[in-house]
C-alpha cells in the first residue's frame, strides 16, 4: 500500500478550487474548501481498491 496521496489545491479562475493529485490522475473540484475535502475523498476511494486506499494529505493551498 502507498504511503499518502499528496493533492495540490487551487483556487479556480471560475471560482470554487481545484485538487490534483501528484502522483496519481485524479482531479476534482468543489465551490468550497470543505465540499473539497469531502469530494477528494470520494475521488480517492474511486480510484483504489478499498484495502488499497493511502491516507490523503494536501501539500498546499496556492492562491492566486
Amino acid at each position: 500500500m502507498e504511503r499518502e496521496v499528496i493533492f495540490l489545491v487551487e483556487e479556480a479562475a471560475e471560482g470554487g478550487y481545484n485538487a490534483r493529485a501528484l502522483d496519481h490522475a485524479i482531479f476534482t473540484e468543489a465551490d468550497t474548501l470543505d465540499e473539497l475535502k469531502s469530494v477528494v475523498q470520494d475521488a480517492v476511494r474511486c480510484h483504489f481498491e478499498k484495502t488499497e486506499k493511502p491516507p490523503v494529505s494536501y501539500s498546499q493551498i496556492c492562491c492566486s
